[in-house]
This record gives C-alpha cells, structure tokens and sequence, in this order.
C-alpha cells in the first residue's frame, strides 16, 4: 500500500506523522459527535483508537450519525467504528469497550495508558468521572458540549470551560467542575441559543424530551474536537 497519509503529510510533515501514528487516543462515546471524532482521527493517521460505548446502531441514528446505515442497525456502535476504521487504514490498532462509563465503572479502564481523551458521551455524571479520571492520571482531555437542538454549526467554539457562555450544559458543567476543583478544561461548544422542541411520548404514562439533532450540527462539533486532537498531540 502506499502512504495514504501523503496530503496529510504535505501538511504536517514527517514528524508530526510520526507522533500521530504513535499516538494512542479513547474516544467515550461514539455516536454524532463521537462517530466524526473517529473518522477524521482515522484518515489523520493516528495510530491506535480506544472506542467505548455500550449503545447499538438504531433507526434514529440514521439522521446524524456517520456509523448509522440500515446495514449496520443492531449492532454495537464501536464495532461498526473498528470496521470502517480498518477499511480507512488496516494499521490502526482499534479496541472496543462496550460498556457505559459512569462513575461506578470509572475504574475499569486505564486512562494512563492513552495520550489524549475525547468526551464525547452524553450524562453529566459520566462526563464528571471521566475528566477527573483523565485530570488524575495526567492525560488531555476535551469533551463536547450540547449539540442537541441547534442548527447552526459555524457557532462553534473552542474554549476553557470557564469561558462559556448561553449552552445549558456547559453552564451546568461549569459548577460542577468549579465543586469538584477542576481548575482547566477544554470544550468546544456552541453559543446557539437551543431550540425548544416538543416532548416525544414515550408511553402513555410518561414524556421524554429528547433533544432534536440534525446531520450538519452534531458532525461539526466532531470535526472540530479531533481538530483539536491533532493540533496538540503534534505541538
């Protein structure tokens, strides 16, 4: 095969390329951010990807997530990922974790073992656990904000925590950390005021508001983050 990295490496350079196939990234979470976050992590050359998320493909992923076709349906999402990452580049090392990480499983993988760790999940005690995890054993991390009812991807933004503004959840995230002592944290996220949405009936006893998401936002949000992954494993 030949170097199928070759733009890239015009770009970067030789080094650079180096350190990215070196380089061994966990992604949590591999759905609409997640999933973009794999793929152009994929074609930039990095060389090992941990992908953890315990979820399946189903028919509402179809809208949004670069994983989801018909074909793929029922099947666990980070291994429909390990696929299409080997049929990119056969030489990167892919290991699924299927599995939800939440506090209680904060303690079943090492995170001193990866050089860089993408937040891409959706529970605010998972996103807590992980960062601290990842602070504790000295690793980067970035982790995604809301992306759920919003429509304009050029409104996102790359910032510490402490310097968002208008997301619900990173305003939720920032007083957490602030309890939690966490001092620094990078996040992209999004200054789109979110759109209200109605609630979907789940049952005839209950409603769930589940957020609103089209393919062009949540993709974004992805692209950006594995941008940032990029830049500072190479620095």
């Amino acid at each position: 095969m030949g170097d199928i990295f070759q733009r890239t490496r015009l770009l970067l350079g030789d080094e650079a390329m180096e350190r990215l196939a070196s380089a061994r990234v966990a992604v949590f979470g591999v759905g609409g951010v997640g999933g973009y976050v794999v793929e152009a992590l994929a074609r930039s050359g990095i060389g090992a990807l941990d992908l953890i998320d315990n979820d399946t493909v189903s028919e509402t992923n179809l809208n949004r997530q670069i994983i989801a076709l018909h074909s793929t349906i029922g099947q666990y999402k980070t291994e429909v990922a390990a696929a299409r990452v080997h049929d990119i580049n056969p030489d990167c090392g892919v290991t699924c974790h299927n599995l939800f990480f939440l506090p209680e499983s904060r303690n079943d993988i090492d995170l001193s073992q990866f050089g860089y760790v993408v937040d891409a999940i959706d529970t605010v005690s998972g996103k807590l656990a992980l960062i601290e995890c990842a602070q504790e054993a000295g690793v980067p991390v970035i982790s995604s904000m809301g992306a759920g009812n919003k429509l304009d991807p050029t409104k996102f933004e790359v910032a510490d925590i402490y310097d968002t503004s208008v997301c619900p959840l990173a305003r939720v995230m920032r007083t957490e950390c602030r309890k939690r002592g966490i001092k620094h944290l990078k996040v992209v996220y999004s200054k789109e005021i979110p759109i209200s949405v109605p609630a979907i009936e789940e049952s005839e006893q209950q409603k769930k508001r589940i957020p609103g998401s089209a393919a062009f936002v949540p993709s974004a949000a992805g692209l950006i983050i594995a941008g940032e992954v990029i830049k500072d494993l190479i620095a």
